[in-house]
């Protein structure tokens, strides 16, 4: 689909192409997924944990489309991801603390299949990624931190 966005671009349109990790906000997504198991004590690690996990909170997303729109200097891709990528496991238990409770059990690869589908290879891909065109154009992130951006998310 960038390929495609390129087209405007040979014509002299600023193009900007939003590359976004996992959307983490309280109206659905893959966090209202993981709630119920670690509501009920079961949550965990996705296989080893030691898989990144570029995420963003959500409105934080919705304020990078705002500064690419703005800001001439943002073209070609933007990473749309908080500036501090965690590793699934620090996740799961930022996760599991800001619910008060436990989780030690790994989650299959299998298991995550049959409930979430073809996104359960998004969960266990690996992607350390940095917003750096975010960052280096000025924009400053609400919710940079995981344990901030849960926190706000799960009060609400």
């Amino acid at each position: 689909w960038e390929r495609e966005a390129d087209v405007a671009r040979e014509h002299g349109v600023r193009v900007t192409t939003m590359r976004t990790g996992i959307v983490l906000g309280a109206g659905g997504g893959a966090l209202a997924k993981m709630l119920t198991p670690f509501r009920l004590g079961a949550g965990g690690p996705l296989g080893n944990g030691q898989q990144w996990m570029p995420w963003v909170h959500v409105a934080d997303l919705a304020r990078l489309y705002v500064h690419a729109a703005e800001q001439s200097a943002v073209s070609g891709p933007l990473n749309a991801v908080s500036p501090n990528p965690v590793r699934n496991r620090e996740f799961t238990k930022a996760l599991a603390t800001q619910l008060k409770r436990p989780a030690f059990m790994p989650a299959p690869y299998i298991g995550l299949r049959l409930v979430f589908g073809e996104f359960a290879k998004v969960l266990f891909a690996s992607q350390k990624v940095i917003p750096q065109v975010a960052l280096d154009t000025g924009f400053s992130f609400q919710f940079p931190y995981i344990k901030e951006a849960l926190k706000e998310i799960l009060s609400t």
